[in-house]
């Protein structure tokens, strides 16, 4: 076998078709549980990229997958709480990595427990009633964006690692580690292609304070677009702040509808900003792909199936959920290392709202 495992190598090791194994890799379509988890099984073990790391982990005596909830040093210590400032649907990246989460700290003797945090914990700075910090270990934060509040934990002295974090993370630092995906790479090939098709009106949609993701994107954007020479037309970019839901799509409708040209590319903070907008150009009697070109992030399961497919960035789920186990148990068991930012690779996807691969420029 060659040295570079690839995804036909892994297929006829299973007796499996190439298109089976992407789907369970890339965590696209649908497959059954079983067969998923022994390709992603088979992956591992054949060193293909994606996974590579995780057989050195398992080598690796300081992250043996020992101990059970009996040997841990303080064993009423033996659950990670999870925070979360909204509810994780099945449309969101995040349910992917927690089942992988759930699963891998479950092995390493360590229970998850689950908390919402409700808009008045956070005005308050409130921890939920639910939370037990006697048998806490560390605590887990998924889409909790609230410096003051994510400050407040910090200063409980339990490991803390946020997957993705507050935009003003950038400006005053936390003492936690931080999880987020890569940002950068996806949107500066778009705009780079659209810049060889001879595209140079191009916008961005997004709220660049929501989180660090989307102003991470939000500069993404302007470094791109500085890098290929284009000029960045503050006409198209609408970022102001606003609800998510009816009061957005007013927003958006009333911006997009004042303004004299369209921009020939949309570039949105995520694919839920992506779908509003093309719920308003339908309303505008605006065609996607053929009046103006649009690409979101996430690649939610929402982006698959609308209409037009959305050109988006894939997050790898599973591969965050490996990454947020090996930092939250490396902090646990070193806690003066010093403090970690990890970006996850992400995969640009073309769909049908860029007309494909921007005819394969």
């Amino acid at each position: 076998m060659a040295d570079r495992v690839t995804i036909q190598d892994i297929a006829d090791a299973l007796g499996l078709s190439r298109n089976t194994v992407s789907k369970a890799i890339n965590n696209t379509g649908v497959l059954a549980e079983a067969t998923k988890e022994r390709i992603l099984q088979k992956a591992m073990e054949m060193g293909y990229k994606t996974f590579a790391y995780a057989n050195a982990q398992r080598e690796n005596e300081s992250f043996s997958p020992g101990p059970s909830p009996v040997q841990v040093a303080d064993s009423s210590k033996n659950t990670i709480a999870l925070f979360t400032g909204m509810y994780l649907d099945n449309s969101h990246f995040s349910s992917t990595m927690l089942d992988k989460f759930q699963y891998e700290i479950s092995l390493l003797g360590y229970s998850l427990t689950i908390h919402r945090i409700m808009p008045e914990d956070f005005e308050q700075l409130k921890l939920p009633l639910s939370f037990n910090i006697e048998h806490t270990a560390a605590i887990l934060c998924v889409e909790v964006f609230n410096h003051p509040y994510c400050s407040m934990l910090c200063d409980l002295g339990l490991p803390l690692l946020l997957v993705d974090a507050p935009f003003s993370t950038y400006i005053s630092p936390l003492p936690a580690d931080l999880l987020l995906m890569e940002n950068t790479s996806g949107i500066s090939r778009i705009i780079k292609a659209a810049r060889e098709k001879g595209i140079t009106n191009i916008g961005f949609i997004g709220q660049p304070t929501h989180c660090r993701s989307f102003f991470e994107r939000f500069l993404a954007f302007h470094q791109a677009m500085y890098l290929y020479s284009l000029p960045t037309q503050e006409c198209y970019c609408l970022t102001e702040i606003h609800p998510h839901g009816a009061t957005y799509r007013d927003y958006l409708r009333d911006h997009i509808g004042k303004m004299e040209k369209l921009p020939e590319l949309f570039i949105c903070a995520n694919d839920f900003v992506a779908i509003d907008v093309l719920i308003i150009f339908r309303e505008m009697g605006i065609s996607c792909p053929e009046d103006i070109l649009i690409t979101g992030f996430d690649d939610s399961a929402e982006s698959r199936v609308v209409t037009p497919s959305l050109t988006t960035c894939h997050i790898h789920s599973q591969i965050m959920g490996l990454s947020a186990v090996r930092l939250l148990i490396e902090r646990i068991r070193q806690p003066n290392l010093n403090y970690r930012t990890v970006h996850t690779e992400t995969s640009l996807i073309y769909r049908e709202s860029t007309g494909g691969e921007f005819g394969n420029a």
